[in-house]
């Protein structure tokens, strides 16, 4: 085995090892996010890559036919384009893009790479980037032409992280050494024949992009648990308020004369509705659906216990297996409650859905209460403060989102969607 085999063999050795950590970090990682989920794509096809080119190494040792050679150096240059293919979806899964602009760069991404392989496929009966003679992988000149599509995509991936305005200066150093280490490497590699520095280079990128996104993460972690515990008394005397309790304690001691069975009901509900609720505050991780649907079912129970058939919840519940964040789908409930159809001197309805899309879990409320002017919303009342901590947890948790519309005498719809 010769220098340069030994160097190649000692990389993929030392990258598998590697990447494989990372793997199993990612892989036991619970309710991962949809760009932490590509992440995990990436790198394990980029172990998968740096195994078989392990293989190649030791294989052509012994084994170093024409046809094989050019097999396998064609199946390495596709595989090349994939692991770029692959990093791109991670960024721009990651990389908040303007829907516009990210439209167009999927399908310049997809476009190039698709163009690039056929190339790569044309060249085994063409020698336009590379040929092999007497078992020996021999370059052409436009042999450089071949990385095209990775030069690009190395380009677009710097371009993109420096202009973007969502990404801190960690995380654009990140994603642009992803970019300018292996570009720098692919130039060396064709000076430095025989010598795997983009295989190398890749693995350093690799470290340094986890390096700095980990530490990014770990001080937006710190940043939000900070912030959930400035919130949590705020949350609490939003959710439950003294006029709430004193209201159901009042309906609940009335009932006692009238129907004692239903009192005793309702006072286990209102018992179940304060544990949960308080409970709920100290949960910083997600719960499932079904949690959160018990402590909304007991929450509209109570309500219509005092406003009896003012109040009309239809649920229309399609999916129920997934996960929310604690207190993100309650308080929307209670708004089109207590802001929403109470307004109205006859109340009104509230449709309460749940459907999954090919990406998202969607959750749907619809009242056809007072409604109001979108352009009133005051970001600092007591109302808004609660909506904008569910947006808050939606997005840091579960990179979800939440739409709401009203119109005044109308209604409100709300639409949360949590990433699968």
């Amino acid at each position: 085995m010769n220098s340069s085999s030994i160097f190649n063999a000692t990389v993929c050795i030392i990258g598998i090892l590697i990447l494989s950590v990372h793997i199993v970090n990612l892989a036991i990682r619970k309710n991962k996010r949809k760009d932490e989920k590509c992440l995990l794509d990436f790198i394990i096809f980029t172990a998968i890559h740096l195994s078989i080119y392990l293989a190649f190494t030791l294989i052509k040792i012994a084994y170093t036919s024409n046809p094989f050679i050019i097999a396998f150096y064609t199946s390495f240059y596709i595989m090349n384009n994939i692991e770029l293919f692959l990093l791109f979806r991670y960024m721009h899964n990651y990389v908040e893009i303007s829907p516009k602009t990210e439209k167009g760069l999927v399908i310049f991404n997809i476009c190039g790479f698709a163009v690039f392989c056929l190339l790569d496929i044309i060249n085994i009966f063409t020698g336009m980037f590379f040929t092999a003679v007497d078992g020996a992988y021999i370059r052409s000149n436009t042999m450089i032409l071949s990385q095209g599509y990775q030069c690009a995509m190395f380009v677009i991936v710097f371009v993109t992280a420096i202009l973007s305005k969502k990404l801190n200066r960690r995380e654009k150093l990140a994603f642009s050494s992803y970019s300018i280490i292996p570009l720098i490497a692919i130039i060396l590699q064709n000076i430095f024949k025989g010598y795997a520095i983009a295989y190398a280079s890749i693995i350093i990128a690799i470290e340094v992009l986890l390096l700095f996104l980990n530490y990014e993460s770990n001080i937006e972690l710190l940043k939000q648990k900070e912030k959930t515990q400035n919130a949590q008394v705020k949350v609490m005397l939003s959710q439950i308020q003294p006029h709430f309790i004193y209201n159901s304690l009042s309906a609940i001691s009335t009932l006692i004369t009238i129907d004692p069975n239903k009192a005793q009901e309702a006072l286990d509900e209102f018992t179940e509705y304060l544990r949960r609720n308080l409970s709920s505050l100290t949960k910083d991780q997600l719960i499932p659906f079904e949690d959160e649907l018990r402590h909304i079912e007991t929450y509209v129970s109570l309500e219509k216990l005092r406003f009896e058939d003012r109040i009309n919840v239809i649920y229309d519940l399609k999916i129920r297996d997934f996960y929310v964040p604690s207190l993100s789908i309650q308080p929307i409930i209670e708004n089109a409650i207590k802001h929403g159809i109470l307004k109205k001197i006859s109340g009104g309805t509230i449709i309460f859905k749940t459907y999954e899309t090919e990406s998202s879990y969607v959750v749907e409320i619809n009242d056809d209460g007072v409604g109001f002017n979108m352009a009133d919303i005051n970001e600092k009342d007591e109302i808004h403060f609660g909506i904008n901590n569910i947006k808050y947890r939606i997005t840091k948790m579960c990179k979800g989102n939440i739409e709401i519309n009203s119109e005044i005498n109308k209604g409100t719809n709300v639409i949360i969607s949590f990433d699968k």
